[in-house]
């Protein structure tokens, strides 16, 4: 490592903040900063983390304000990754859930850093796992994702997250049968925030109805209300994402999650890096180029193209 990444990662150790935005910022740049993440991986695994995931509007940043002042007065660290939308000028985070977050900003032991999704699905950032990696070595007791506003299919805050709270809001109605296949079914806590609303009672009666249709896993998912404007709830959501931890620390859920987790961010990686060798590739001779080519002339088909770069990528000889 050089020299500057050595006084990063010694700043992470030491949980400064700048040098914690310092190594975020970086494994966030094209290629990441494997460097630093090699330096600080013996440090991880000592974290509680959570995802808050659910539709926009459901009030996650809200929520997750209230439960980091919760673990504070706990006497808890808390690190927040908050996924906002991407600018359509910049590509940087829009910065909402920041701005929803600022009486945390005086507290020393609170780190919140917003990440843009850029172009990534499932409500997460590329980045996600490595900022959560840094904010965990850093020492942080407690690690909170919020997801940007998610829909059915977007899952992907299990594979950075040991316990997923699901968070939705009175009015859905029909929506929850439309969307259970998706976000609903990797819940571990459901949260109907904003109770004080009208349909709140019917909310969560059709998430019960779901549950007693589904499939026994060995923990049901517990129900929580809560007005989170109002701080109402948020103790009751506290005890049941701790009753979770305990669940999982008395099985063996525990370390099949660690391993599907870490199975998912291998793929991940190693697909993320096959695509930059196929792109470095690309404008050279039978390079990705010349295939796409090809393949629009109706040359040759995809799948031989493809079985074609592949073999040329990984220099594998018939």
């Amino acid at each position: 490592m050089t020299a500057i990444q050595d006084s990063v990662v010694a700043g992470v150790l030491a949980r400064d903040s700048r040098s914690i935005g310092r190594a975020i910022s970086a494994v966030e740049g094209n290629g990441g900063s494997p460097e630093i993440l090699r330096a600080l991986f013996e440090k991880t695994g000592r974290a509680r983390v959570i995802g808050l995931t659910g539709p926009s509007g459901a009030g996650k940043s809200t929520l997750v304000r209230r439960l980091a002042q919760a673990y504070r007065r706990r006497g808890k660290t808390v690190g927040i990754v908050a996924v906002d939308p991407s600018s359509p000028f910049s590509g940087g985070a829009i910065l909402g859930d920041r701005i929803r977050m600022t009486e945390l900003y005086t507290d020393p032991g609170v780190f919140i850093r917003s990440m843009a999704t850029r172009g990534t699905l499932g409500g997460l950032a590329r980045a996600t796992s490595d900022a959560v990696d840094i904010l965990d070595a850093a020492g942080f007791d407690v690690v909170l994702i919020e997801t940007v506003g998610v829909g059915q299919d977007e899952v992907e805050v299990v594979k950075a997250a040991e316990t997923t709270a699901v968070v939705l809001v009175p009015g859905l109605g029909d929506d929850i049968q439309a969307i259970k296949a998706g976000i609903l079914e990797i819940a571990d806590v459901f949260v109907v925030n904003k109770a004080d609303r009208e349909g709140a009672d019917r909310t969560c009666a059709e998430l019960s109805m779901m549950l007693d249709l589904t499939q026994d896993r060995g923990w049901r998912p517990p129900i929580v209300r809560t007005v989170a404007t109002r701080d109402d709830g948020t103790a009751a959501l506290l005890e049941a994402l701790e009753s979770h931890e305990a669940h999982l620390a008395s099985t063996a859920e525990r370390g099949e999650r660690r391993a599907r987790r870490a199975r998912a961010r291998l793929r991940t990686l190693l697909e993320e890096r096959f695509r930059r060798a196929v792109e470095d590739r690309a404008p050279t001779p039978g390079g990705l180029e010349e295939a796409v080519e090809r393949v629009a002339g109706r040359m040759e088909d995809p799948y031989s193209a493809a079985s074609k770069l592949f073999e040329k990528i990984t220099q594998r000889k018939k």
